[in-house]
């Protein structure tokens, strides 16, 4: 090692110990992954380096050859793995190897569960794939440099996991990362030389560039100086994307799916295609088994790993998916954008929203053909299922095949489980049912609870049950599938159609003119609570409901926007009783008093409880009933 010009030590974030406990303990079992991790960190650094030098091919340093090279110490006992990519500053190095998944560390620690197989899995999920070194060696040591800078300004970190690290500049003529692993005693099977080819051909042949390393020294004939070995390439170098899909294993596919999204899970799905006319690409995406932490941060990278003629331009190219999609990875290579393609250029480009639209048609066919099967579908569901209930109001020329993919829980199913689709619901329709019936909560126990459901129940039809944060939003941009109309059962006046016969709607008017000299009295006493007062066609139990005018704001939507602080116009709901309800037809019986107003106010007050809503005066609620109470006992 070169004299250091300036050496100190600093201590990593304080969750880091946590970290490298669970990378040394949890994934012992899978403790070869190492390898694949440092690969494909040296394989996208060269990956850099190329796409930055069609701007500026100083950056190549008179040396345009990329390569990784793997290099075992049977006497030193260390395993070092190099490549002459674009290199690191010093502040790189602070910033990558000093942190933990630096915008998610209170994250990772928050998903944490203490079970080491389940803890495991989120590795991939926060860009540690660096900290694995440490599963097999006590001792880390960086030497690295970043492509046109100065030999001087060579940067060297080092730590054994314990907490703190060192960090040094000295003089490195190289650009590029080399990485030193100190290893354990019982870890020396990773300077094998057949042990780290069959490593390197499992989980990195697919790497684009070349992986070197020495081979077995030839033998000697009798007399001759003893042949020293040669380099050798050990991996295919050839793109997997480039290859014909005849000629690829489903284990190839899944090794490349976690090489290009450092995921230790396996994908659900993916889709490779190659297309020639009027667009020239060939994409490979994947559908992931799991969400990563910062899913439903918006900002957050996202996107496509986009190559133009082979040649790497730039990872997390969001301009060739919709944000709904956000969750899907893989790479596009296309002969139709020039090489000096930048982020702005890609805004602006008319083959950018061809090849979008083209491989958003490819990611729904994805989960079309992966809902055939209901099992891992649930599994994407589970995953990302809030995600695609943004796609009808971002992508309208999509609406219909997003809305064929959605998944509800409802009345039929008789749990939370968000299973059925809107071409079951359709399949099950009673004779004569026009609509889609659903109802909003804010939670699945609530909307399964609600008054508005009574009608619906005693006459056997299915109600899609919402709870999703979203879901209010989502059917304000979703108003019908194949034909039908989605309704709001708590919104407007209840019309059933051809499911009530004309006797029911009959009584119903006969019914309204009986009660009119109450509605209009509990009219005045909440004048300043609600819109009007109505009889009620959709209960049969409850006392009394809230329904939201036609094309107001849902009451859901509008408890988010307001502890969001979003200003609201004013509106008030319509009161509905149950002229059925023994307490309403008392109240419609018994002259005006005191007592009455009363009364109106309690069931005013529950059906802002049925509905999930809060008081503004729960001490009042709770005098009125206990002065009900003793009236009663008395």
């Amino acid at each position: 090692m070169a004299e250091m010009a300036h050496t100190e030590k600093r201590e990593f974030q304080t969750e880091v110990k946590q970290l490298l406990h669970l990378m040394v303990h949890s994934l012992y079992s899978n403790k070869e992954i190492f390898l694949r991790e440092l690969i494909s960190n040296a394989s996208d650094a060269a990956d850099k380096l190329s796409f930055l030098a069609l701007q500026d091919n100083d950056l190549f340093e008179g040396d345009g050859e990329l390569r990784i090279w793997i290099e075992p110490d049977h006497e030193a006992g260390t395993l070092t793995i190099r490549d002459n990519g674009i290199g690191m500053s010093r502040d790189d190095v602070v910033a990558n190897l000093g942190t933990i998944a630096r915008s998610g560390t209170a994250e990772f620690l928050k998903q944490l569960s203490g079970d080491q197989k389940k803890d495991s899995r989120l590795i991939g999920q926060f860009g540690v794939g660096f900290y694995s070194a440490f599963i097999v060696a006590n001792r880390v040591e960086v030497f690295t440099r970043k492509a046109g800078a100065a030999a001087s300004e060579g940067v060297y970190w080092a730590s054994e996991g314990d907490g703190e690290f060192e960090l040094g500049t000295l003089e490195l003529p190289q650009r590029g990362t080399r990485i030193v692993l100190h290893l354990r005693d019982d870890e020396k099977e990773f300077l094998d030389s057949w042990r780290l080819k069959s490593l390197v051909r499992k989980y990195s042949d697919h790497v684009a560039i070349p992986v070197m390393m020495l081979g077995e020294p030839a033998p000697a004939e009798e007399g001759e100086e003893p042949k020293q070995p040669e380099l050798e390439q050990i991996n295919a170098a050839t793109a997997l994307w480039t290859r014909s899909k005849s000629d690829i294993s489903d284990e190839e596919y899944q090794d490349f799916y976690k090489h290009l999204s450092h995921d230790f899970s396996d994908a659900l799905s993916w889709s490779h295609n190659r297309v020639e006319g009027k667009l020239d690409y060939t994409s490979l995406l994947y559908l992931p088994s799991k969400a990563p932490f910062d899913l439903y941060q918006r900002e957050a990278p996202r996107g496509l790993k986009l190559y133009v003629q082979r040649v790497f331009i730039m990872d997390d190219a969001e301009q060739f998916l919709p944000l709904y999609l956000r969750f899907m990875k893989g790479v596009i290579d296309t002969n139709d954008l020039s090489l000096n393609v930048s982020r702005e250029i890609l805004q602006n480009d008319r083959t950018v929203a061809s090849l979008k639209a083209a491989l958003t048609k490819r990611s729904l066919g994805i989960l079309e053909k992966l809902s055939a099967d209901e099992e891992k579908y649930a599994v994407f569901w589970k995953e990302f299922g809030a995600v695609l209930k943004e796609g009808p109001a971002e992508d309208f020329a999509n609406r219909e095949a997003v809305a064929k993919l959605l998944r509800f829980a409802t009345t039929h199913t008789g749990d939370e489980a968000q299973t059925v689709s809107l071409a079951d619901y359709v399949a099950r329709m009673k004779e004569g049912q026009t609509a889609i019936y659903y109802v909003v909560a804010d939670s699945h126990r609530n909307a399964a609870g609600s008054p508005h459901l009574e009608v619906f129940r005693k006459k056997g039809i299915e109600v899609l049950l919402l709870s999703d944060r979203i879901d209010e939003w989502l059917m304000s941009h979703l108003s019908e599938f194949d034909g039908k109309p989605l309704q709001d059962v708590a919104r407007g006046a209840l019309d059933l159609g051809e499911l009530e016969d004309e006797a029911e709607k009959k009584a119903h008017e006969e019914t309204d003119k009986q009660y009119t000299a109450l509605t209009e009295e509990i009219a005045k006493i909440l004048a300043a609570d609600v819109e009007s007062v109505r009889t009620s066609h959709r209960l049969t139990d409850s006392p009394a409901c809230l329904v939201v005018a036609e094309h107001d704001i849902g009451a859901q939507m509008r408890r988010i926007l307001e502890a969001a602080g979003q200003e609201l116009p004013a509106s008030k709901p319509i009161l509905e009783i149950n002229p059925e309800h023994p307490l309403v037809q008392r109240m419609n019986e018994a002259p005006t008093d005191a007592r009455t107003r009363d009364l109106v106010m309690v069931i005013y007050e529950q059906a802002r409880l049925a509905g999930g809503d809060s008081l503004q005066d729960a001490a009042a609620y709770v005098q009125r009933i206990n002065k009900l109470l003793l009236e009663l006992s008395a």
